[in-house]
């Protein structure tokens, strides 16, 4: 079977990591890419619009985390420090007011009655308390914020750009681009087609097939020769081995170069992707490359036959 040049394995079949609906194929059959091109894209509407609150909430939260560094935030503290002028400012006029009355009472008894003057000592009390209490407000918002929250607070915020990072990963799993520099060898679904891990359903087949198959941009390609295991011992060395193809429907006889050998042997389903064979018959894999003459027309997937000799 004629194949694309490659270093190790066949030709690179590509899935998807999502499914979804195919938006745009960006490239053609029998196209040149080259790595990270784009090649298809998968419509991205649903994982786009959540990426897209994960950055705002990772933003709200970077929001709030310096804001909570940022504090006492000057105005506040601006409050605090009225609020405790205020309370003693009013400290001052019970004070004034109790001893008021208590000179009234030292110099007359009588002019002065023991309510209203322990009324006066309560107030002056109820003030100290009201000014202590805004002294420690003052001092708390002087402080700024607790360690522990501006802690839990910066955790909360990397944990969301981590959560954004990764949609934003899988985001991108929506575009399909070439791995390699290579040549867009299929195309297997059309524009509004479902696709899947598993590939795009072919009604030709009745077989989930690989989304794109992607060949070597080499000027070369190669053949790979199923070699039937019976037939194994009777292969030549490396450093020996000779082999010539013959095309199907043409008299040409093409020279071979050997690559290598693919040291495993697998079953003969590989040729036809069916299991008919009521015999386990196992091959085995050797790769030779194809100096291609000007004058004829290969492509990858072709059956043809070849003989391998010294």
């Amino acid at each position: 079977m004629v194949e694309s040049a490659q270093s190790s394995g066949e030709n690179i079949n590509i899935y998807p990591e999502v499914s979804g609906t195919v938006k745009q194929i960006v490239v053609a059959e029998g196209q040149q890419v080259k790595k990270g091109a784009v090649l298809l894209l998968i419509d991205d509407s649903v994982q786009s619009a959540t990426t897209e609150q994960m950055q705002s909430q990772a933003q709200a939260a970077h929001t709030l985390f310096l804001e909570l560094k940022a504090q006492p935030r000057k105005e506040t503290l601006d409050v605090a420090e009225a609020q405790l002028i205020a309370t003693q400012a009013a400290l001052k006029t019970a004070q004034d007011e109790l001893d008021k009355q208590q000179a009234a009472y030292d110099v007359n008894p009588k002019s002065i009655s023991k309510d209203a003057l322990d009324s006066a000592a309560n107030a002056v009390a109820t003030a100290k308390a009201n000014v202590e209490v805004a002294r420690k407000q003052r001092d708390l918002t002087k402080a700024g914020a607790w360690s522990y929250d501006i802690d839990n607070q910066e955790r909360t915020y990397n944990a969301l750009v981590k959560s954004h990072l990764s949609a934003s990963a899988l985001l991108a799993k929506y575009t399909l681009r070439a791995p390699r520099d290579g040549t867009v060898l299929t195309i297997a679904p059309a524009v509004g087609s479902y696709i899947s891990a598993q590939g795009a359903y072919d009604t030709y087949t009745q077989a989930m097939d690989p989304v794109m198959v992607l060949g070597s941009p080499d000027a070369y390609l190669n053949v790979r020769c199923y070699v039937d295991e019976i037939l194994v011992p009777r292969l030549p060395n490396a450093s020996k081995m000779k082999a010539q193809m013959s095309v199907r429907g043409s008299a040409v006889k093409i020279p071979l170069t050997f690559v290598r050998m693919q040291p495993f042997v697998s079953p003969k389903i590989e040729l036809s992707d069916q299991r008919l064979e009521r015999v386990d018959v196992r091959v085995l894999p050797v790769i030779f490359r194809i100096d291609k003459p000007k004058d004829l027309k290969l492509f990858p997937g072709l059956l043809v036959d070849v003989f391998i000799g010294e």
